[in-house]
């Protein structure tokens, strides 16, 4: 009984995760149908060196190759590999026990479920600007099949090393490293960075501030060490940049379209076939 409760707590943030994201299906198909409708004439990305209304400065090609093995070994690799390297490092070391030691002496009754929803905050932004604003990196379906794609594979590399260490949390409870919330909150948070950076610098700093956030809120809690928050944020930031690699590896630098058309098989049977043009 006791292990239910805890496998019950330990998927309802990922639940939540899943929900969030769910949460537009019926928004998503209408535009799906938009897009596909307007295909031949909407450009599925920005062109280079272009300006939008009210940018200051048009994107260099750099920007907007994120197929650029460099910029992907720069952007994504390094940072990610340093702070999971810090993660490694300090996870059985005095760093760990001494930020543990910190939060006992200093905010020892210290609770709050805030964690739990935080990470989510920047999806209201998301779909807000989506809205209000025609300045987005891609199209609002793409954006959530890339948001989808790159939270799918944070989970999948978060659940094998939580079960691979086997590393009990502050708190006694089990599969502390690395951090799932933390890993989903810098998620969201470089996602945010990738499609909104050439909107406003503030949409970078306001998204990574709330991951930071949450990373904290997890060891204040007393459900993380440090050296699980550090890892979870590189495994976010990995996540996203190699989705966005993959994607632009895969498209060339141009649109993914597919098309859901009817069919008839030859014994008569109905069904739908799906065509993708790179």
């Amino acid at each position: 009984m006791l292990y239910t409760v805890r496998l019950n707590k330990f998927l309802t943030i990922h639940l939540l995760w899943l929900s969030a994201l769910l949460a537009p299906a019926q928004a998503f198909a209408q535009e799906q149908i938009k897009q596909d409708t307007a295909a031949t004439i909407v450009p599925a990305e920005i062109p280079a060196d272009s300006v939008l209304p009210g940018q200051k400065k048009p994107f260099t090609k750099s920007q907007l190759l994120e197929g650029s093995n460099r910029r992907y070994l720069r952007r994504a690799v390094i940072p990610s590999a340093a702070l999971i390297g810090v993660g490694i490092l300090t996870m059985h070391e005095r760093g760990s026990f001494a930020v543990r030691d910190a939060r006992n002496r200093s905010f020892a009754e210290f609770s709050t479920e805030a964690d739990d929803f935080m990470m989510l905050a920047p999806l209201v932004g998301l779909y807000g600007f989506n809205i209000i604003s025609s300045q987005n990196r891609h199209h609002f379906t793409r954006q959530t099949l890339l948001l989808l794609s790159s939270g799918a594979l944070t989970a999948g590399l978060v659940f094998p090393v939580k079960k691979w260490t086997d590393i009990d949390r502050p708190n006694g409870k089990p599969w502390a490293f690395p951090s799932g919330h933390t890993g989903y909150a810098f998620t969201i948070a470089t996602f945010m960075d990738k499609e909104f950076r050439h909107k406003s610098p503030w949409v970078s700093v306001a998204s990574y501030s709330i991951a930071g956030a949450t990373g904290v809120l997890r060891v204040l809690n007393n459900a993380h060490w440090f050296a699980d928050v550090v890892a979870g944020a590189g495994v976010g930031i990995l996540s996203v940049n190699t989705v966005y690699w993959v994607h632009a590896k895969l498209t060339k630098g141009g649109g993914l379209n597919t098309t859901f058309v009817p069919v008839v098989f030859p014994e008569g049977g109905k069904g739908m076939a799906l065509t993708i043009q790179f």
